[in-house]
């Protein structure tokens, strides 16, 4: 259901792509990237640590990771792969 409404409401994303200031790329291909780089986001046991209030991660290449990739990292292994299946659906039925 979720490709077919992308694929419906598409030229509406493009036309808002293109208004955004990017008049010769395609918001297919940033859509695809970003599923991409999503994918790539490891799932390996988080270590935090608490050097105030917050905490932090302990490992500076998880802090470095994009906020969507954080958010795969705070949803815990089990969850994160459940979403990585369907954004691979996804990305399939899109590309």
């Amino acid at each position: 259901a979720v490709a077919e409404t992308y694929r419906r409401f598409y030229p509406l994303f493009q036309e808002s792509y293109v208004r955004l200031g990017y008049p010769d790329a395609y918001f297919n291909d940033r859509a695809v990237e970003v599923i991409d780089h999503l994918l790539l986001t490891p799932t390996e046991p988080l270590l935090l640590v608490r050097p105030h209030v917050l905490y932090e991660y302990a490992d500076p290449e998880l802090a470095a990771l994009s906020s969507g990739q954080k958010l795969l990292l705070r949803m815990g292994g089990e969850h994160a792969e459940r979403i990585k299946v369907v954004l691979r659906g996804l990305r399939t039925r899109i590309e």
